[in-house]
């Protein structure tokens, strides 16, 4: 799938952990992927089903203030429970965070997403691709495919991606893991 092309923009302010996990769907899930053109109609496919995915996750949080993490894990899980695994989780812990989950989950191919923001959490992007210390991150907002620094990630750094700090991630949750 060729992301950086299709130029697939979050529909409103509001909807960037929607876009995110709809974007993610389609990298998870070829028979979802197939609605996701680049086209007028994958476009009004992608608008309608943000809006039907931030229904369907925000039942109890205002839909004003976006998607709270666990929403965002349970829409990506939605197409990656066929594969036997579930999104969940977790904080960043920034200078002290290796990330090594993020990276490895990224390089096996499982998109991560990461929570963004300022002072508060703000702003959804996702984690496409590692290439060595450098992530390539889906930003909704602009459609693009954007690329940021491991040690900006953990030094709250970050540029490009509309915040410096990254917050939370939401990666698939390990089968044989002591974490």
């Amino acid at each position: 799938m060729k992301l950086a092309a299709m130029h697939l923009r979050q529909r409103d302010t509001v909807t960037c952990g929607p876009a995110v996990a709809v974007v993610a769907g389609a990298l998870l899930d070829p028979a979802y992927r197939e609605q996701l053109t680049g086209n007028a109609a994958g476009r009004a496919w992608f608008a309608g089903e943000q809006g039907r995915v931030h229904h369907q996750v925000n039942r109890v949080w205002p839909r004003k203030l976006g998607t709270t993490p666990m929403g965002v894990a349970r829409a990506m899980s939605a197409h990656s429970g066929a594969r036997g695994v579930r999104y969940r989780w977790r904080l960043c812990w920034g200078r002290r965070d290796a990330m090594a989950d993020v990276l490895a989950d990224v390089d096996a191919q499982w998109p991560v997403a990461m929570l963004v923001g300022r002072i508060i959490p703000r702003h959804w992007v996702l984690i496409v691709e590692t290439k060595g210390d450098v992530l390539r991150c889906y930003e909704p907002s602009s459609g693009e495919v954007r690329s940021v620094d491991v040690a900006a990630v953990r030094g709250a750094r970050l540029r490009g991606l509309g915040f410096p700090r990254a917050f939370a991630f939401v990666l698939p949750r390990r089968r044989h893991s002591n974490v």
